[in-house]
């Protein structure tokens, strides 16, 4: 079994990470945000993954036992809190929204760790105002406890572009669409046409942060069409994938 990596401290710096870089399982005490100023960054746990782009950040509640990986030329930043410091009052990993002045603080904050003084405490001050109002975002990809779900998963995982039906599916992995439906519901809390798009956004995010181009993205990602993919994601993050931060 591979040692998960215990950090008493979460740290506040700026890390450079090349394409698919991982960073393995860890836990720390402390709260941490999770910001990619360039590039894309997965943040994963037994409980699923959150995926964050250059306008999103996840925060990790102290205790989350998680990994990291880097989606094309990964700047990122990590704030750590303190415990007893939870400006949002959440106990499980969230993506939220980054405007333009949070971003700023973010990347101010980490790219100085060291220093210390007043004015690094109303920077901190106005960044933790900032956090408390950032909005939350959908961008959780659920992972299944049951087998026979993580099997069908896991396939959909390997080809977001398999459109097969539930039925269809639950062929391949020997359970009925009601029955399937059912697990969705339960054990993910979502429906299997909500999971699945959820799936295709990632997805979608890792390809853009490659910059492969967007109507290659569509159709990898399973979209009939590029208008198709870019109403789905403009509607899910506020933009059209082509003017999407990636650098």
């Amino acid at each position: 079994m591979t040692k998960i990596r215990h950090l008493p401290v979460a740290p506040t710096h700026t890390r450079r990470l090349t394409p698919g870089t991982p960073i393995d399982a860890h836990r720390h005490d402390d709260h941490q945000i999770v910001y990619a100023g360039r590039g894309v960054v997965t943040v994963s746990t037994d409980a699923g993954s959150w995926v964050a782009p250059g306008n999103r950040a996840v925060w990790v509640p102290a205790g989350t036992v998680h990994a990291h990986q880097a989606h094309g030329e990964l700047e990122l930043h990590l704030v750590g809190l303190p415990a007893t410091d939870n400006p949002l009052g959440l106990d499980t990993p969230t993506v939220l929204a980054v405007g333009p002045l949070l971003r700023e603080l973010i990347i101010t904050y980490t790219r100085a760790p060291d220093e210390d003084g007043p004015e690094r405490g109303r920077l901190r001050a106005v960044l933790l105002d900032q956090l408390r109002a950032s909005p939350l975002q959908p961008l959780h990809l659920p992972a299944p406890a049951s087998p026979l779900l993580r099997t069908l998963c896991d396939i959909l995982r390997a080809d977001p572009a398999d459109d097969r039906t539930l039925a269809q599916l639950g062929r391949e992995v020997g359970a009925s669409d009601r029955t399937l439906s059912r697990m969705f519901r339960t054990d993910l809390g979502m429906t299997f046409p909500q999971w699945r798009t959820q799936l295709r956004l990632h997805s979608a995010l890792v390809l853009l942060a490659e910059r492969v181009p967007v109507t290659t993205v569509a159709h990898r990602c399973g979209w009939s069409s590029a208008s198709a993919f870019i109403d789905v994601f403009r509607r899910t993050f506020g933009h059209t994938p082509g003017s999407h931060p990636v650098a």
